[in-house]
């Protein structure tokens, strides 16, 4: 498929005739050091990564009720403490209400194992522990889970993108976009709204209605998840009164949300990440190139479940969170793709596009380099 882009299209939709410009191609992206065979060596055995992989998709029964253990007690607790804190000054509650969100990623990161069916060899039990952590996290079970299967089959495939991933054009798309689309994907993109606003929107609003994409039982998981999510708030609000109930749940929601948002941001919002067209899409190369090694200190790396190791989770989503670590270790390939540091990781926050023709996300302030060296600074 040919792509190209012209300098007017960056203040209008139509190029003037007789215009020349830069073809985009679609030559495979240069490979990232260390992701994977380099250019002339044999490719990675399927059967020797699966295999490695496999060692480590056994979930243990008492690991995984000690996490439940060592994060909903602690989080039960905290709601208390956050309640009689309310008493005394709200400059208590609110480090009370960051530790709490804390907390609450790490509930919503076994509400992500259950529906992959990783945290538990029972799939009840999963599906039970998947519905109470959904509550907790205001997010469907089933209807979560269904669309985050479209995520893992899509993830780093340009003719997929859509369902449960973060708005991403491409360079052209975005020059052929009306002014409108423009505006409402540049709003969309802004941080404050990404990492702020989309997170209550998407966990207190959005989750609360079902696609008519969805089967029955997806849509029938948002009634009932919505079911309980009403009687639980009606019992803490008889406890601790509706005011504090809502102040209390709406600070921990948003700085998990916003955590949440951003980890998932990171994931596959990175630079060197891969992206490619359905034709040339490949799994594995989507998994190592395509979702990042987000090494953490140890503490973030405690409360976000290791989710860090995308790389080794999107290679197989049936890992238990505290298994991934182990896994990365296991292999020389997993261990040689590039790790995203914390600081190294706010350099996404500069990502808007990606250039089909470079294979690298860039940024607003790339568009200008198209304009022509003649070329009036238009006003977009």
């Amino acid at each position: 498929m040919a792509y190209r882009y012209t300098v007017n299209t960056l203040c209008q939709n139509e190029e003037p005739a007789g215009a020349s410009s830069p073809a985009l191609t679609t030559d495979a992206p240069p490979a990232r050091p260390g992701s994977g065979p380099a250019p002339g060596e044999p490719p990675v055995d399927t059967l020797v990564w699966k295999e490695i992989v496999a060692k480590y998709q056994e979930p243990s029964l008492w690991r995984s009720v000690w996490q439940i253990a060592d994060t909903l007690v602690p989080y039960a607790l905290l709601w208390y403490l956050m309640y009689r804190s309310l008493a005394v000054s709200y400059w208590i509650t609110l480090p009370l209400a960051i530790l709490a969100g804390g907390f609450l990623v790490r509930v919503f990161i076994i509400h992500h194992d259950c529906g992959h069916g990783a945290f538990f060899k029972s799939r009840k039990a999963n599906d039970v522990w998947g519905f109470i952590t959904g509550v907790l996290t205001f997010t469907p079970y089933y209807f979560w889970r269904w669309e985050h299967s479209i995520h893992h089959a899509g993830s780093g495939d340009l003719d997929r993108r859509g369902l449960g991933a973060v708005w991403t054009l491409t360079v052209q798309e975005y020059l052929e976009s009306s002014r409108w689309k423009r505006f409402a994907y540049r709003l969309a993109r802004h941080p404050v709204v990404l990492f702020v606003i989309a997170p209550l929107f998407l966990f207190l609003v959005k989750h609360r209605f079902a696609s008519a994409r969805a089967s029955r039982r997806e849509r029938h998981s948002v009634f009932w998840t919505n079911l309980a999510i009403l009687g639980r708030a009606a019992a803490l609000s008889s406890i601790f009164g509706i005011k504090e109930y809502l102040l209390i749940q709406l600070a921990v929601v948003m700085v998990a949300g916003s955590a949440g948002v951003w980890l998932f941001y990171v994931q596959h919002q990175f630079e060197g990440v891969y992206w490619q067209r359905h034709g040339q899409w490949d799994y594995l190369a989507a998994a190592l190139q395509g979702s990042s090694f987000y090494k953490l200190p140890k503490v973030l790396q405690w409360f976000s479940g290791n989710i860090g190791f995308h790389h080794i989770h999107h290679l197989s989503p049936r890992i238990p969170n505290y298994n991934l670590e182990k896994c990365h270790h296991a292999e020389p390939l997993f261990q040689s793709v590039p790790p995203v540091t914390l600081f190294s990781s706010l350099k996404s926050f500069s990502f808007r596009l990606w250039d089909e023709q470079r294979h690298k996300l860039v940024g607003y302030g790339y568009l200008r380099t198209l304009r022509g060296p003649q070329e009036p600074a238009a006003r977009c």
